[in-house]
């Protein structure tokens, strides 16, 4: 059974992400094998709103080099989640913009 936490790994804090958040739209990195009905427990329970859209996105591996040694980044998934109208705003990001 996955908790809150191991589902929502972080808050992504980019330019493109705080655009969102006047339209109470907000971006995480979660782990590989949530689904959508689980990222919108999961943020509906640790944030005590209410949750209208989940949209998932697969981030591929990227190589990266550092002088002669190359590699790859990792494969992570980002979601990102938009709260109804009449919800509150999640307190973290408020600080942000």
């Amino acid at each position: 059974m996955k908790t809150v936490a191991d589902i929502i790994v972080r808050p992504l804090i980019t330019e493109k992400s705080m655009d969102g958040i006047s339209t109470k739209r907000y971006s995480f990195e979660v782990q590989k094998s949530a689904t959508k009905p689980q990222i919108a427990a999961a943020v509906e329970e640790m944030f005590s709103v209410k949750v209208a859209d989940v949209n998932i996105i697969n981030m591929k591996k990227k190589p990266k080099r550092m002088g002669y040694h190359f590699g790859y980044t990792g494969a992570w998934k980002k979601a990102v989640v938009t709260l109804t109208e009449d919800s509150k705003t999640i307190p973290f990001f408020d600080g942000m913009n």
